[in-house]
């Protein structure tokens, strides 16, 4: 086993990662800043998209979690058929559960708690956005969610991929059904491209440099232990890019956060409520379920998180840029990255609760 660097704390937690959160906090800080400061600046970035997904945010995400995909490990993909409860709670959880909940709590709290806060139709969009991320679960930054919990990545990738399939198929259905409308538009270039953006091409450039050191290695304990020394070297960087994509993520509505916080607030507090909420469910689940905690920590984080970019962009092209959908799936993506580290840091103080 190897030692930890100097830097790490304790059970191999590198410095950076293990004060994330406070890295995090300022980045938010940071982003807000520079995108009421130099909103120019932010608006060219904003325009380097294609199909409604941002080629910055993708870079800076595909460095996150390339090197969770150099661990994957393609020999071990056959054992997932002999572990399927982590995949079933998964399954579970995003396509039975979380939709419904997220409009449930959008209708309690905007035609209810809200409603004097909020004029009817404001409220409607509102509610429509919320839907909107509760059928999409996360496909890239998930890998990031595993790797700081120390996810099985082959598996967290079987769980991505699985996901992916389903909701080529049952996106435009569910959301169709709880929107209350028949001709929901699914932007498959935005699926499509996210899917190979995040998935297929850090995928692939995983698999290329595995079989670059497995073929230049003379055995393969020695191919081991030099990726696993590769990927270490690359943590830093991996955690460097989650602050950076933080930073232009709150820099894109750096005016809006500080123009209409109360809104955002409103808004914030359903999606607090379902996130912490379904991972309670799909988290306690796995514990019954005796399902190891480098299963059970991803498939729930799964499910808690969200599939912005698709979500967002569907918001735009039914409901329009400047609508009420619109916003509140990208309140969506302002609260999900604090949010999402706070239930990492509940997994992991709770990860000896767990088998294996």
């Amino acid at each position: 086993m190897s030692k930890n660097n100097a830097g790490d704390a304790p059970g191999g937690i590198g410095l950076f990662e293990k004060w994330l959160s406070v890295w995090v906090g300022l980045g938010i800080v940071a982003g807000v800043s520079l995108g009421y400061l130099a909103p120019a600046l932010f608006g060219f970035l904003a325009g380097l998209e294609f199909a409604s997904v941002n080629f910055v945010v993708a870079v800076l995400i595909w460095a996150m979690i390339y090197p969770m995909m150099v661990a994957v490990d393609f020999g071990s993909l056959h054992e997932i058929g002999r572990r399927p409860k982590g995949l079933i709670v998964t399954l579970a959880v995003n396509w039975l559960i979380k939709p419904f909940t997220m409009a449930a709590l959008g209708v309690l709290f905007f035609r209810y708690v809200f409603a004097g806060f909020i004029p009817p139709d404001d409220a409607t969009q509102y509610i429509a956005g919320l839907i909107l991320l509760g059928v999409a679960p996360c496909t890239a930054m998930v890998f990031v969610w595993s790797q700081l919990t120390r996810g099985d990545p082959a598996y967290t990738l079987v769980q991505v991929s699985v996901n992916d399939v389903i909701m080529i198929f049952a996106f435009a259905p569910i959301a169709a059904f709880l929107l209350g409308v028949t001709d929901i538009a699914v932007p498959w270039d935005t699926l499509l491209l996210s899917v190979g953006l995040y998935v297929l091409a850090p995928l692939a450039a995983g698999a290329l440099t595995r079989r670059i050191f497995f073929q230049r290695a003379a055995t393969t304990e020695k191919a081991e232990a030099g990726l696993a020394a590769y990927t270490e070297r690359l943590k830093p960087a991996s955690m460097l890019g989650l602050v950076a994509t933080v930073i232009v993520l709150f820099g894109f509505q750096g005016e809006v956060i500080l123009q209409r916080p109360f809104l955002i607030a409103l808004i914030a507090v359903p999606l607090l409520i379902q996130t912490y909420g379904i991972f309670v469910i799909a988290y306690g689940a796995a514990w019954l379920w005796r399902i190891p905690f480098s299963i059970a920590a991803p498939c729930a984080l799964i499910g808690t998180s969200n599939f912005f970019e698709l979500a967002v962009a569907v918001a735009i092209s039914l409901f329009g840029l400047n609508s009420g959908a619109a916003l509140a799936t990208v309140v969506g993506v302002l609260v999900e990255v604090p949010v999402m580290l706070s239930l990492v840091a509940i997994a992991n103080r709770t990860k000896s609760r767990f088998p294996g």
